[in-house]
């Protein structure tokens, strides 16, 4: 039977309702000093702030090594009410001071049927990173790995794709190890708004994700509703997630200055509606994160 792993335990794919299907309540990076997530009561506001308009579950795509917190993950989602889905995985190595010495594959299996660290949190995901526009040699090594931890588990895999570049390169390397593409959840797509492409991508049968809307630093993030629409009107409809992507503290609403988690209910909801309809709208939230991260874990 397929479940969905959660860090309190694994629920039926229909108990997520309304998700979020990408992004953050922890998260560390060299790359962003100073804006760091890593307090958990602003974690717990902001989740508040997204249950009170509606979500019931955050897929939170934090690797290993980049500040999960795997340890508050449990008592977040218990005093929220919101289903959490962690993640193992790697991101791309700019974000690492060092890299890990063991075996990746062993590393992300050991994540997702035992524990995260000392803990006895499972992650549900594995999340990797492409290159920008290719796969550089760190990019092969870790979806190879992750490719060799889905065929082990049966895990969905949620690929960073460098300003939403490189997705045709990554399906054809995780597909040429046997991943099946229904396995892949392919990111921020919304940063590269090519249609065709995006077209291309759905038709292999992969899940298509737009993530981080109203991104000052991401001026094609406001395309994201015209290529919802283009894949929508092409047949496309239960392939699409969206996500907040929300990777600093400047960008929750709950202690900065957003959008934070709620804009995707009480803004890009509404507006998605409006151009794509009901019916779009509840498979994009509900129906379709429902399929993507569940499995038959082995």
């Amino acid at each position: 039977m397929a479940v969905v792993r959660t860090v309190l335990g694994d629920v039926a794919p229909e108990e997520l309702g309304v998700c979020n299907s990408h992004d953050h309540l922890f998260f560390r990076s060299v790359m962003l000093p100073g804006q760091e997530l890593d307090d958990f009561d602003a974690a717990v506001r902001e989740a508040t702030l997204f249950a009170e308009a509606g979500g019931q579950t955050v897929v939170q795509w934090t690797p290993h090594g980049l500040g999960r917190r795997a340890d508050l993950l449990p008592g977040l989602s218990q005093q929220t009410g919101v289903h959490v889905v962690a993640a193992t995985g790697l991101h791309r190595a700019e974000h690492y001071p060092e890299l890990p010495q063991q075996d990746l594959a062993e590393l992300f299996v050991q994540e997702l049927t035992q524990g995260i660290g000392d803990s006895e949190v499972r992650a549900g995901l594995i999340k990797i990173a492409g290159g920008f526009h290719g796969l550089d040699q760190h990019a092969k090594w870790v979806l190879d790995a992750a490719a060799e931890a889905q065929q082990a588990t049966g895990a969905p895999i949620a690929i960073h794709h460098e300003l939403g570049t490189g997705a045709d390169a990554v399906l054809d390397r995780l597909e040429g190890h046997g991943v099946a593409p229904d396995r892949i959840v392919l990111g921020h797509l919304n940063r590269f708004p090519d249609h065709q492409l995006h077209q291309e991508l759905a038709a292999r049968g992969a899940f298509l994700a737009f993530d981080g809307p109203s991104r000052a630093n991401h001026a094609t993030d406001w395309r994201m509703v015209d290529c919802l629409a283009a894949l929508a009107e092409t047949g496309y409809a239960d392939r699409l997630l969206v996500g907040g992507d929300t990777t600093t503290a400047r960008a929750r609403v709950a202690t900065g200055e957003g959008p934070g988690m709620p804009y995707l209910l009480h803004t890009l909801r509404p507006r998605l509606t409006r151009r794509l309809g009901a019916d779009v709208v509840e498979r994009i939230f509900v129906s379709n994160p429902a399929r993507a991260f569940a499995t038959t874990w082995k």
